[in-house]
């Protein structure tokens, strides 16, 4: 039986990689995004790798659009196996009495909420098939443990989503449901291009940062979803053995 994961923020960087990691893994991949033209990309570069593909542009602060995103997986593929959820945005890294009310919501909105929905979705479906259960990966951050400046809006959701982590695994033990999250730290994508030209550190410097392949994420999140359901990777960081964060500040 072919294993069905939905991947959101498909389109680009991390949830990229992965899911095309996951196609190489004979997953069926259904990949969510809000950019349709990035999505259908991703899904050719799934196909090619001789998986079966779904493209569904979603927003998954709404939730109309993730009840239609996990309603057309059933439709497509009947069932399904993991979810990594993944979409995320950040605010612009200034002071927070800089901030809007609406910068911080939408954060809010996209970060913790939209992993809410994804996951409330994952759950109805993975408790109803048979046979039942599955796995969620909830991508944190290492912002779920240690800020950067001027980042609170994205650092406070990263931080609930450890609690949503935590009470997912606690509350999808009856179904054989398996819940983790994984901290990752600099992978080199498109986002994180700039920490070659330097990013603000605590002491008020400006520093290039190191980083690592992409691939090493992906490895890392394939290792948690190969485990069976009987076992679970609770918290994985994953991060540039170089970079600032052991002792950060």
């Amino acid at each position: 039986m072919t294993k069905v994961a939905v991947v959101t923020g498909a389109g680009s960087g991390i949830g990229r990689a992965v899911a095309l990691g996951l196609a190489g893994e004979g997953y069926a991949v259904v990949l969510a995004g809000r950019r349709s033209a990035a999505l259908e990309d991703v899904a050719r570069g799934v196909t090619a790798r001789g998986a079966q593909a779904l493209a569904v542009s979603t927003d998954v602060a709404d939730a109309s659009a993730v009840e239609r995103l996990f309603g057309r997986t059933m439709e497509r593929f009947g069932r399904l196996d993991l979810l990594f959820n993944n979409a995320g945005i950040g605010a612009p890294g200034v002071p927070i009495d800089e901030l809007t009310v609406e910068q911080w919501r939408r954060v809010v909105d996209v970060n913790l909420t939209g992993a809410f929905l994804c996951a409330r979705e994952a759950f109805r479906v993975m408790k109803g098939q048979r046979p039942w259960g599955g796995r969620i990966i909830n991508n944190g951050s290492i912002s779920a443990v240690t800020p950067r400046p001027n980042s609170a809006p994205y650092t406070a959701t990263k931080h609930a989503l450890t609690g949503l982590t935590k009470s997912l695994a606690l509350d999808g033990r009856a179904f054989d449901i398996a819940c983790g999250q994984i901290d990752i730290g600099n992978a080199a994508t498109d986002l994180t291009a700039r920490m070659a030209e330097g990013v603000p550190q605590p002491n008020g410097e400006v520093r290039a940062e190191a980083t690592m392949d992409v691939a090493n994420v992906v490895e890392a999140v394939l290792a948690m979803a190969r485990l069976p359901l009987e076992a679970n990777v609770l918290f994985m960081t994953v991060l540039a053995t170089k970079m600032p964060f052991v002792g950060r500040g």
